[in-house]
C-alpha cells in the first residue's frame, strides 16, 4: 500500500516539473530526497497536493495565510525545477 501512495507523490512532482528528461526515481528513494531538499512546510504542501487533501486544515496547522501559501507554492515549484534537484530525483542511466 505504501508504494501506491508514493506513486501519487511521483505523479505530483512530474506535474510541476517543466522539462523532465529522464524518469523520476520511485518510492522511498524519491520521498527521502524530497524530505531532505525541501523544507518541512514545502514537503507537507507537496504531500497534500499529491494525496488531494483539503488545504484549509493544513494551512491552519502550518500557520499559513493565503499570501504566505502562494509564496510557498511558487518557491516549491521553483525548487522542483532547479537542475541540481532534478538531477538528484531523476533516475540515472
Amino acid at each position: 500500500m505504501i508504494e501506491e501512495e508514493i506513486d501519487y507523490l511521483q505523479e505530483e512532482v512530474q506535474k510541476h516539473i517543466r522539462k523532465l528528461i529522464k524518469p523520476l526515481k520511485e518510492g522511498k528513494e524519491l520521498r527521502n530526497i524530497l524530505k531532505v531538499k525541501l523544507t518541512k512546510k514545502e514537503f507537507k504542501v507537496l504531500n497534500a497536493w499529491a494525496y488531494q487533501e483539503e488545504l484549509t486544515p493544513l494551512l491552519e496547522k502550518l500557520h499559513l495565510d493565503q499570501e504566505r501559501y502562494q509564496q510557498l507554492k511558487e518557491k516549491l515549484i521553483k525548487k522542483l525545477n532547479q537542475e541540481k534537484l532534478k538531477q538528484e530525483i531523476m533516475m540515472a542511466y
